[in-house]
């Protein structure tokens, strides 16, 4: 099996499950830091001759975060590309679950731990949040997303959950009540220095990787978040 990853998350399951499974990865794909494997540019532009020349059995994707229209050509060219798109904790963990039984053939006890992470339910205090992902102009987290599922399951609630959009712009001048402001460090690269400002309430900078990706790093998520949460 060759396989060439379009999706950070998915390129370190792949890689801290069954390395030599993979020959391709984005620019982007950071983890694990050893990953030494061809790289096919980015998750917005991938170079698809470079893909096809890998010769892969399969490219894995994200409908969110590749385009259809790479994804398509991918398909045109006769690749096979295999499809995520959890919304939920839950769906990431099942679509784990059937994307490592089908390439790896069995599934890892990284995502054994994970699910029995997230498998107790929270019962502390609630707090709400605004859950900024990038900055001139503001836009944050809205409804349906993996990363707004993660946070409500750890007692924070996204004040922007029934937004008509995925990815709201918003003005820090005039949001809705909140308790805190949650800063990830990507996509926007939200730092002390850069974002804690412009919000009237208490900011938390947090792991964007912790809070956006669904992969090994969701053994680590709830307990981490928590505490730079708290």
């Amino acid at each position: 099996m060759r396989v060439v990853s379009l999706v950070p998350s998915l390129t370190e399951s792949i890689a801290v499950t069954h390395a030599q499974l993979l020959v391709g990865a984005t620019d982007w794909c950071t983890h694990p830091p050893t990953l030494d494997v061809v790289r096919v540019r980015g998750t917005k532009n991938p170079d698809l001759e470079r893909i096809e020349a890998l010769a892969p059995d399969v490219v894995i994707a994200n409908a969110e975060e590749n385009r259809a229209v790479d994804l398509d050509a991918l398909r045109t060219r006769g690749i096979t590309v295999w499809m995520t798109s959890p919304a939920t904790v839950d769906e990431a963990l099942d679509q784990l679950d059937e994307l490592l039984i089908a390439i790896v053939g069995d599934v890892p006890s990284w995502l054994r731990e994970a699910r029995s992470v997230w498998s107790t339910p929270y019962s502390g205090p609630r707090r709400s949040a605004v859950v900024p992902i990038w900055r001139r102009p503001w836009m944050a987290l809205g409804r349906d997303t993996f990363a707004g599922d993660l946070l409500r399951r750890i007692g924070v609630d996204n004040v922007f959950a029934k937004s008509a959009e995925r990815y709201p712009r918003f003005d820090p001048e005039t949001l809705p009540p909140y308790d805190v402001a949650v800063l990830p460090d990507e996509p926007y690269a939200f730092a002390p220095t850069d974002g804690p400002e412009a919000f009237r309430e208490p900011a938390k900078c947090v792991s964007g990787r912790h809070l956006t990706w669904y992969g090994p790093s969701l053994v680590e998520a709830r307990a981490l978040l928590s505490e730079q949460l708290a």
